[in-house]
């Protein structure tokens, strides 16, 4: 359960540890097939944190605590993510993507993912005031989280075969879309 609103600050070098452990939540590992050594969070996350990768990685925080991991980007800025979605789904010129996770079991279900969501693309506007929408593709059978899109707004707009952030996985992707709010 969520202790206050959810803010969010730039993952640092010293949230590694946390965010090896948040990977190796059961969960979590189902979904993010991430190795978890120093030099592999390294690998992952380091360009990020460094500001040449054009992803920014947040920490969601409650009560000050973190609990989540939420990364953002313009779609355009990976012309073969691009590529593999044309075929799925009509890819708006000016639109984000996200990736998030809640890493701590405490906190998830009661609407946390929901809350989450809601509150980054809020920020996720304020930050990218060029940005027109958020696409967010998902595993099909990650229904609990392509269900807190739902619940944040967003809508189904495609499905379709997308490599999987899992290889166990098989290919099949629901996408999910919110528009920016007229005047927003």
């Amino acid at each position: 359960m969520l202790d206050g609103p959810v803010t969010f600050r730039p993952l640092t070098r010293a949230d590694l540890p946390l965010v090896g452990r948040w990977l190796t939540e059961p969960l979590v590992a189902r979904w993010w097939a991430h190795e978890t050594t120093p030099e592999a969070l390294e690998a992952d996350f380091g360009p990020c944190i460094d500001g040449t990768d054009p992803a920014e990685v947040l920490l969601a925080l409650t009560g000050g605590r973190p609990f989540g991991l939420v990364q953002r980007y313009r779609i355009a800025d990976f012309p073969e993510y691009v590529e593999e979605l044309a075929p799925v789904v009509d890819v708006p010129p000016r639109a984000l993507s996200i990736d998030y996770l809640i890493g701590e079991p405490d906190v998830r279900g009661g609407g946390a993912g929901t809350a989450m969501l809601a509150a980054f693309v809020a920020e996720s506007w304020a930050a990218y005031p060029e940005a027109d929408a958020v696409l967010v593709p998902v595993a099909a059978g990650n229904v609990a989280s392509w269900r807190a899109l739902e619940k944040a707004g967003f809508t189904r707009v495609a499905e379709g075969p997308l490599t999987p952030d899992n290889p166990v996985d098989p290919p099949d992707h629901v996408v999910s879309l919110l528009r920016r709010p007229a005047g927003g």
